[in-house]
């Protein structure tokens, strides 16, 4: 019996990381240091919100002006590319863009910082004893604070186009809760590839304009082509965004196909994401 053995068996308050070995931690342990240490992700969440100074005024102008102004310009692309002809409400169209664009560069913004989560914070690994499962959702609770202030301009462009407000956007907050928990198992899986494969975070950017455009930010979720409709429903943000949008723009309730979906593809990619994560975690070190 090794000396790992012994110091779990005689004191199971005690978990030790071995090195260069991959495979899954004691889970119940894992996931009770996970919980202990929240408050210590929270700093580093905010800590990074007060670096990138969106804690101020200016700075969180910026957070809502960054996608505002890419939802008018992709507002004014895809009606010159319609030629004026599409039947679709103009204020309609654009506060679906708004609240599109608002919500997919939350869940981008979480991805690509959990992404990077890792090997960025490189010397506090190699000085720090903690699950490094820490990192990636500090990333994500980063991101959904920078994201709060655009509710509120969402609600203001509502109004402005002429919307009405209906009760069903109350529901739209589910399909958020779900996209952050999608948002975080992508960012687990990408983080540690990102460990193993340092071009990672060059490919992202594409990735994530590819993955914009086959979702229903720039056009409504039945407006889909006839001839993408086979495998478009496949993409995650189909329905996670497409959700979304239909009770919070339209004040549709979104058939069960899109709850389904939306469900499956969170719960998914949170477990494959964070199974991955464990599994590959106290390689970190060595290969940093």
């Amino acid at each position: 019996m090794n000396a790992t053995s012994v110091d779990e068996e005689f004191n199971p308050s005690v978990h030790v990381y071995e090195p260069h070995r991959v495979g899954l931690p004691a889970l119940r342990p894992y996931f009770k240091a996970l919980w202990q240490r929240r408050e210590f992700a929270a700093e580093m969440s905010r800590t990074n919100i007060r670096g990138a100074h969106t804690n101020t005024f200016f700075g969180q102008v910026w957070l809502v002006l960054n996608p505002l102004l890419l939802a008018l310009v992709y507002y004014l692309l895809t009606d010159i590319i319609a030629g004026g002809a599409t039947k679709v409400d103009a204020g309609l169209r654009f506060a679906h863009m708004c609240g599109g664009l608002f919500a997919f560069y939350y869940f981008s913004g979480a991805m690509t910082a959990g992404a990077a989560s890792v090997v960025g914070g490189g010397k506090l690994l190699m000085n720090q004893s903690f699950p490094r499962m820490l990192l990636p959702l500090s990333a994500v609770r980063t991101a959904f604070f920078r994201f709060l202030p655009t509710l509120v301009v969402y609600l203001a462009i509502h109004v402005i186009v002429g919307l009405k407000l209906h009760w069903q956007m109350l529901l739209a907050p589910v399909f958020l809760v779900l996209l952050t928990i999608f948002a975080a198992g992508m960012g687990m899986i990408f983080a540690a590839l990102q460990v193993y494969f340092r071009d990672t975070t060059s490919f992202l950017p594409y990735f994530v304009r590819i993955w914009l455009y086959m979702s229903p930010v720039l056009w409504f979720a039945e407006q889909a082509p006839a001839k993408f409709k086979g495998f478009i429903q496949y993409n995650p943000l189909y329905s996670l965004l497409g959700g979304w949008t239909d009770l919070l723009v339209k004040g549709h309730i979104p058939e069960w196909k899109m709850w389904a979906g939306a469900v499956v593809f969170a719960l998914a990619a949170f477990v494959i994401g964070s199974l991955f994560f464990m599994s590959r975690e106290r390689e970190f070190v060595v290969r940093l």
